[in-house]
């Protein structure tokens, strides 16, 4: 399907909305590319590969897709970002009963904007762990699909400051109510039971060993503005650049790879983060031998992709006015001089002349000197592999928040600059 404008969005939104976690998103990916035709590999079993599409995943919360048409010399067009998002995950002994009320423990992950969370209809997903009925452990994703709790700010006739000086007190604001306890004797562990009956009513299993649940915002991701201009939602860094990535994908005639990877958000230290082995696992498995290995990094470029922060009307202090990206002006090149980014000038002038073959504009941001930068999976990938990388993004409002915005053109911008860099020889 050749995308427009509208129906890329469309299906972004689509997308967003099927991933409130990690696990989802990456399932969402799984399942677009075996419709497409790509075979699925597990790392335990030995690997044929020739010509072909192939995908790979790890703890169900990483992916790797890869087409091999042409010899492996030949290099890869690799594409980065990550599955994660900042947010609340629930903690291991999570009920809890207070004052009548029925309420879950959170452990904060990332770096959310947590002012963000209050007052929001929250539901509950993630994966669980199982011991079978026939002694077998077993895996599943559930998504009970429906606001379960809120977390509810404190009236302002008790809190008479706080729109002036309210800060948070994680421990104690956080944990989400989610009912009332004389209504009820249920426990967690049955609310999680009761979910996995319904979404899988043919499993037959004896207990919950464990689970990773994520707290998430029931409400979907829109497009709004007068024109349509904008899109607000969750998990926007960084579902919007694995979609763009995967559908960039999907259209590929050259060494192509997407590497979708867990844990950006806590530092990417991890057997499914940018710091671990999944990527070059994969790629030395894909080889022959070390010579084909070092030939085709040599000849490989990696574009990481992951938000990058656009000009607020009413904060443009915070930006450096002549690297100021403008929402709907083009995708942006993250550049950084201490290599908190890996773009360099070999990259960011092949990713200008690509843009610039399709008329596509593009818009480089560059911090402030007096404010550090973010990271990405960026500099991590490329000093492991030894691939020259450039890092990109789509300009966003309120990155972290649990309703982050960007603009409708610049997204379908940077999935045209991927598809046309996975097309070109």
């Amino acid at each position: 399907m050749k995308h427009t404008n509208h129906s890329f969005n469309e299906a972004l939104l689509d997308y967003i909305n099927q991933s409130p976690t990690a696990y989802h998103a990456t399932n969402e990916a799984k399942q677009v590319l075996l419709k497409k035709g790509y075979t699925e590999l597990l790392e335990k079993d030995a690997w044929k590969i020739g010509k072909g599409k192939y995908l790979v995943t790890r703890n169900d919360s990483s992916l790797i897709a890869f087409t091999t048409p042409h010899p492996l010399t030949d290099g890869f067009k690799m594409a980065g970002a990550h599955t994660d998002s900042p947010g609340l995950k629930i903690r291991p002994n999570a009920g809890k009963k207070a004052n009548e009320y029925f309420q879950v423990g959170v452990e904060v992950y990332g770096g959310p904007l947590l002012n963000t969370w209050f007052d929001r209809d929250l539901s509950l997903a993630g994966a669980v762990f199982l011991e079978m009925e026939n002694q077998t452990l077993q895996k599943v994703l559930i998504d009970f699909e429906k606001p379960l709790g809120i977390i509810a700010s404190l009236a302002i006739h008790l809190d008479r400051e706080a729109n002036d000086k309210k800060s948070i007190q994680k421990q104690k604001e956080l944990p989400p109510i989610l009912g009332i306890t004389s209504k009820s004797n249920a426990s967690f562990l049955d609310l999680l039971t009761i979910q996995i009956t319904k979404q899988h009513p043919n499993l037959k299993f004896k207990k919950i060993l464990d689970y990773d649940l994520s707290l998430y915002d029931q409400s979907p991701v829109r497009i709004i503005g007068i024109n349509e201009e904008f899109i607000v939602g969750a998990r926007l860094d960084n579902l919007l650049s694995c979609f763009i990535n995967l559908e960039a994908m999907t259209t590929a005639t050259t060494n192509s790879l997407i590497v979708l990877n867990d844990h950006e958000e806590c530092g990417s230290t991890s057997t499914t983060g940018a710091d671990g082995s999944f990527l070059k696992d994969v790629l030395l498995r894909i080889c022959k031998d070390q010579e084909e290995y070092q030939r085709m990094i040599a000849s490989s470029m990696l574009i990481s992709c992951d938000n990058a922060h656009a000009l607020h009307p009413n904060f443009p202090e915070k930006m450096d006015e002549a690297h100021a990206p403008v929402m709907n002006l083009g995708p942006a090149i993250k550049i950084n001089s201490n290599q908190r980014y890996a773009t360099n000038l070999e990259t960011s002038g092949i990713f200008t002349h690509l843009a610039q073959q399709i008329d596509i504009p593009v818009q480089k941001f560059s911090s402030r000197n007096d404010m550090p930068c973010g990271t990405t999976i960026g500099p991590i990938t490329s000093s492991h592999l030894g691939v020259k990388t450039i890092d990109v993004g789509v300009p966003t409002f309120a990155m972290h928040s649990i309703r982050e915005t960007a603009g409708t053109k610049d997204s379908f911008y940077l999935y045209q600059i991927i598809s046309k860099y996975m097309s070109t020889n």
